[in-house]
């Protein structure tokens, strides 16, 4: 492997200090007050929902100009050492780009000894000549993709790593190595990633960006510890702080009711008492006084009380129970003896037998034809009445119109009730009501996500079809979507690396190309 080092020593190489960014269209502020210093060695993971300005804050860190035409910002970025940034997708302008020319655009690469780069290259699991490829970069699998930018960046030799979503579309293998790569180098590495096992081998510092109260109010969080740590940490100082203010709402209750009761008695008998009594009068001021400054050390008491914790929401996803498969009906019966693409055979001897409420999963190295046997089943099964199946593709725009808006998507025949619906189910999974006003192509990969999720539920579709389901959720959001699915009644046919998916929500697995 080519050796990453910081000739720094322990020095900061990133200061972030009292950073605030607000979104220009919105008018909503995404990161407020943020400070954070990155040390030699840090692995840092930026967590947070989808919407949040984590990508935002990597390509502001990396260069202000990516974000200066929707976000604004203030604060102090200081900058130590050649920063290299891992877009989340490949640039459109480098689609056209062959591998060789991305290559050679890398400074220092013809520096590197063959053997240095064919030893990096097949730890990654790429061919050792990959760097000569006259491949367009446009034509590669989006796991070969990642691959072979993350490559070039190391053969930079880069002072501090920028990675968005890094862990995208990476087959198992590649998944290992990535995690070992960013354990050990020393160069510090900032990284956003959905991919909770990853982020438990490789975090040391967790950067958790939140919005609270309906996406109002932004957090953040900085700790110092593992993702697991601060995972179960946050979650036992929320329970912690549930339970103590729930007690202590009662506890107020039970004193506002005994307080009530004392201060209608007084009340009472200041209507009843007799002008002619003026001693019980006095008395009754001064009971009237003690009330009044019981009322106000309870005011102060409550204003003091612990309060219930600001955490953002977690998203709602459950399919519609109703949903359901008939249990040993064909859903398919396919037969290949190659599976071909314009590159030539990707696999050979496919047989598989799916029946009604079989979850699946296919699993392979990158370019095995994973994706595109997926979409071979879609065309064979979208057309079939007696089933209803919905796809979700790895590349959203397959099946999406980027131009309209989330409600539009969704939208089957834009009458008042099916409306009512959409908003509900937008809502639930945490769209503000701008948001399902912008157009498809400003959300986020998690937001476009989650437009799959709800319209397979509105079509109640009892056949599904996904590709890289998780892959844009959050470590936070992960649980909730692999519960749902793990509860859907239909049939899933999936492809996916991600660990946690295969092993919760798949019954049977399927090596392609092994």
């Amino acid at each position: 492997m080519i050796a990453t080092h910081s000739k720094r020593g322990l020095m900061p190489t990133l200061q972030i200090k009292h950073l605030t960014v607000d979104h220009r269209r919105d008018l909503r502020c995404l990161i407020q007050d943020l400070s954070f210093t990155l040390h030699e060695g840090d692995k840092a993971a930026i967590i947070g929902e989808e919407g949040n300005g984590k990508s935002t804050l990597l390509k502001l860190i990396y260069d202000p100009s990516l974000i200066e035409s929707y976000c604004e910002h203030s604060g102090e970025i200081i900058r130590h050492g050649r920063i290299f940034y891992l877009e989340q997708e490949l640039p459109k302008e480098k689609t056209g780009m062959t591998v060789y020319e991305l290559f050679c655009s890398v400074p220092g690469f013809f520096d590197r000894s063959p053997g240095e780069l064919a030893r990096t290259a097949q730890s990654m699991g790429l061919p050792a000549d990959i760097y000569y490829a006259d491949q367009k970069l446009g034509t590669l699998s989006g796991g070969e993709s990642v691959k072979i930018r993350l490559l070039s960046l190391i053969t930079s030799q880069p002072d501090i790593l920028l990675l968005d979503e890094p862990s995208n579309d990476l087959d198992i293998p590649a998944l290992e190595w990535l995690e070992g790569f960013i354990k050990n180098s020393d160069v510090p590495v900032l990284y956003i990633s959905h991919d909770e096992t990853l982020l438990e081998n490789t975090a040391n510092v967790i950067i958790h960006l939140e919005q609270v109260h309906r996406k109002t109010i932004p957090v953040c969080t900085v700790a110092r510890c593992g993702y697991r740590e601060y995972a179960e940490r946050r979650e036992a100082a929320r329970s912690h702080q549930t339970h103590v203010a729930r007690k202590e709402q009662a506890e107020y209750e039970k004193q506002q009711e005994k307080f009530r009761r004392i201060q209608s008695r007084v009340e009472h008998e200041q209507n009843v008492i007799s002008r002619s009594d003026p001693h019980g009068g006095r008395l009754l001021k001064k009971k009237m006084a003690a009330v009044k400054s019981m009322e106000r050390r309870f005011e102060r008491e409550h204003s003091e009380m612990t309060q219930l914790p600001e955490t953002e929401d977690e998203i709602f996803v459950r399919f519609s129970p109703e949903i359901s498969a008939s249990r040993g009906k064909t859903i398919l019966d396919l037969h290949l003896d190659e599976l071909t693409n314009e590159c030539g055979v990707l696999a050979r001897g496919i047989d598989l037998h799916i029946s009604g409420g079989e979850k699946i999963c296919m699993i392979g190295r990158n370019g095995a034809g994973k994706t595109t046997l997926l979409r071979m089943m879609a065309e064979r099964l979208l057309n079939r009445t007696d089933i209803k199946v919905g796809y979700m593709p790895q590349n959203y725009a397959e099946r999406m119109d980027m131009s309209l808006t989330p409600v539009e998507f969704l939208s089957r025949t834009g009458d008042k009730d099916e409306l009512t619906a959409i908003r509900t189910y937008l809502g639930s999974m945490r769209y503000t009501a701008a948001e399902t006003e912008h157009s498809i192509s400003a959300l986020s990969g998690g937001q476009k996500a989650k437009l799959y999720f709800i319209a397979m539920n509105l079509d109640r579709c009892d056949v599904l079809l996904l590709d890289e389901p998780t892959r844009n959720f959050s470590p936070l959001s992960g649980p909730v979507i692999r519960r749902a699915l793990k509860e859907y009644g239909g049939t899933i046919i999936s492809v996916s690396h991600d660990r946690k998916f295969i092993s919760e929500v798949c019954d049977r697995v399927y090596h392609l190309g092994e």
